[in-house]
């Protein structure tokens, strides 16, 4: 599957980007998560937006991210995953 970025260019979807996002936004929240887990939320975010759009974007994949970490109740790695997506 191919992801349009801001800057217009067209890439391949890396998944392990994604996991390594959410493992690193995890990192000393308290809140547990395992790379299995991740990916499993991963998968669900994919989902979601295949379903719902012809066009996927990186912006569309970051929002998802932040929404599918706060329908999982992992508030504090959702706050830090866009604290750190901004920089």
């Amino acid at each position: 599957m191919k992801i349009t970025k801001r800057n217009g260019n067209i890439v391949l979807y890396d998944d392990e980007k994604v996991i390594n996002s959410i493992m690193k936004a995890n990192e000393g929240t308290g809140e547990k998560l395992t790379e299995k887990q991740a990916e499993f939320l991963t998968d669900a975010v994919l989902g979601r937006l295949i379903k719902d759009n012809p066009v996927i974007t990186t912006q569309m994949i970051r929002e998802g991210i932040y929404r599918t970490l706060n329908e999982s109740e992992l508030w504090i790695t959702a706050r830090k995953y866009m604290e750190f997506k901004k920089e």
